[in-house]
């Protein structure tokens, strides 16, 4: 199955991680929200497999994506997780979102492989209201 995920996570405290190539970040305490997408239709590509990936922390797993660097940590909580099934990739249209919605964003994190700031933003109330209707992104694309 492909889609979109966003993962909505808690850091307890101000850390500061070495975040693979991106070097050392600081990280407030608070809420964050993370966009990924997993477009194949099987192996370790898929929707499932990759959420279960960053959900799933053992001690010998390879380090890879940004979002694996900043799940390694003890600091860090998974709050949530939203799964959008859908066969096009979503997540910079979600992130051009939360850029707008969110009060800040890491700069780079998550966004190598797109032209998007970041896909990693911070947002004081993770109750927010996105500003957009998902079913009628959904509708158009």
């Amino acid at each position: 199955m492909k889609g979109t995920y966003l993962i909505c996570i808690f850091v307890k405290k101000k850390i500061n991680l070495k975040i693979g190539a991106l070097g050392n970040l600081d990280f407030e305490s608070g809420h964050y929200i993370y966009i990924g997408s997993a477009m194949a239709d099987k192996g370790p590509s898929t929707l499932i497999n990759r959420v279960n990936r960053h959900i799933n922390t053992p001690e010998n797993k390879t380090l890879h994506w940004h979002i694996d660097y900043f799940l390694d940590n003890k600091n860090i909580i998974i709050d949530r997780l939203y799964l959008i099934p859908y066969k096009k990739k979503l997540e910079c249209i979600i992130a051009k979102e939360l850029k707008s919605t969110s009060n800040f964003s890491i700069k780079n994190f998550g966004s190598s492989d797109c032209n998007c700031e970041s896909h990693l933003f911070f947002c004081e109330d993770l109750n927010f209201k996105m500003n957009y209707n998902l079913k009628s992104i959904l509708s158009n694309k």
